[in-house]
């Protein structure tokens, strides 16, 4: 368990938090590309680690990341015309462009305009993977892009999504990062169920309880859930952390069965409300089907998301739409879609989890881990140093499983780390 005060160090993310100024080192997922589809487009209000921002595509293509208020009357610029590479206030006509700087005040003479004097708070950006990137950290400790080896596929290669989760980022990322509830959770009760999840015959779900073996990288870590099958074999699959927020795992295409490697991204939009990006890519020659990118099966496609606010169709309202006799007959909870589950459960334990009240077990090795890290990723950044995932040595990590024999060296052939890159193991 954690302190009330940890908790608080590690929940705690606006500006002057410490754990909002050190995940302001990082680049941190803003929105979809697809939301800032054409230049010129509407402008999109963005709220980022408990900023109110305002995001536009430029005459030219490109991205500002703005305050989303005006600072001449601090009206917002949501309201504003995108028009001739800038973003114009409609209250008196001042005009900013993607770097901040006031280029027009509509509403001052020729002769008097102080513009050169008035620049807006603005963010660079990247886009990478159909998302839109931001750096909200000081300008000289700018790191390299984040070109995860999701984002370095073509586009018809991988898909990305988001939703809005009612809980605290942390929430999230532990749910993610703990293997051991998957294949109880998301268990189906038949193997002839059409609904998401892992049927009784998978490895995953027949497997005994797993055994965690957690290596410490220089970019978070790598974890492997090692499960018996029988007397002769081990099913084993491995995850990765890379700090602050992002989960790698193994995954299979959901109406293709194309191989890939999926994961999520748990971005906090404030203490208590968090952007999930869910994203997955092929790791063979074969491209993603429309169907696969579509995601129903895990509940965060345009089927169970409304794609203007990003919010779930199933939600604590409707009690996610449990029903009780899928529940006995077909699926552990009753609730359809493998991260509507998710949510559903990492909502119910409140915005802020008191985790004082926890009691933890060996299960939990992965999370307790995690926590480590990201005290330790805080304390770093307060003494000025580079905190681990800032750094690009996480650009070609994949995640894998398989089936081995009990006595055989399942690092040879499922992890995809070498012993170089391990500084401990846990």
């Amino acid at each position: 368990m954690l302190s009330r005060e940890e908790n608080e160090l590690l929940t705690r993310v606006g500006r002057g938090t410490p754990m909002g100024d050190a995940m302001r080192l990082y680049w941190v997922p803003a929105l979809l590309a697809r939301e800032l589809a054409e230049p010129d487009g509407p402008p999109v209000r963005v709220r980022l680690l408990g900023e109110n921002l305002v995001a536009f595509r430029d005459s030219q293509g490109r991205i500002g990341l703005l305050d989303e208020f005006c600072p001449h009357r601090l009206a917002s610029l949501y309201f504003g015309r995108n028009e001739e590479c800038g973003l114009r206030c409609v209250y008196h006509g001042w005009k900013f462009d993607v770097e901040g700087r006031c280029v027009d005040q509509m509403n001052e003479p020729a002769d008097r305009q102080f513009g050169h004097k008035v620049h807006i708070t603005a963010y660079p950006t990247v886009e990478r993977g159909g998302i839109v990137w931001a750096y909200l950290g000081p300008p000289e400790r700018t790191p390299a892009p984040p070109n995860f080896a999701w984002t370095q596929v073509p586009e018809s290669h991988r898909m990305v999504s988001k939703v809005i989760q009612e809980t605290n980022w942390l929430q999230g990322l532990e749910g993610g990062l703990d293997t051991s509830h998957a294949p109880i959770m998301h268990r189906l009760l038949s193997d002839t169920s059409k609904r998401g999840g892992f049927k009784p015959s998978n490895p995953f779900v027949r497997g005994k309880a797993p055994t965690l073996v957690v290596d410490v990288t220089d970019y978070g870590y790598q974890y492997a859930g090692i499960r018996p099958l029988g007397d002769a074999e081990l099913h084993v699959r491995t995850y990765h952390f890379v700090m602050p927020f992002h989960q790698l795992r193994p995954s299979i295409a959901e109406e293709s069965g194309c191989p890939m490697v999926a994961g999520h991204s748990w971005v906090p939009i404030d203490d208590h409300n968090t952007v999930v990006y869910n994203w997955g890519y092929s790791t063979t020659d074969q491209a993603l089907t429309e169907d696969d990118k579509l995601e129903r099966q895990l509940g965060n496609g345009p089927d169970n998301v409304d794609q203007a606010s990003f919010r779930s169709l199933k939600n604590r309202n409707n009690d996610y739409l449990i029903d009780r006799a899928v529940q006995r007959a077909e699926s552990f909870t009753g609730i359809d879609g493998i991260n509507a589950q998710d949510r559903a459960i990492q909502e119910s334990m409140g915005r802020i989890v008191d985790r004082s009240r926890e009691h933890l077990g060996p299960a939990d090795k992965a999370i307790i881990q995690a926590r480590r890290l990201l005290r330790q990723m805080v304390k770093t950044a307060q003494e000025g140093g580079t905190p681990p995932g800032v750094k690009p040595t996480y650009y070609s990590v994949c995640a894998k499983e398989g089936i081995v024999p009990r006595d055989a060296d399942w690092r040879a052939t499922l992890a995809d780390i070498d012993a170089a890159r391990i500084l401990q193991t846990v």
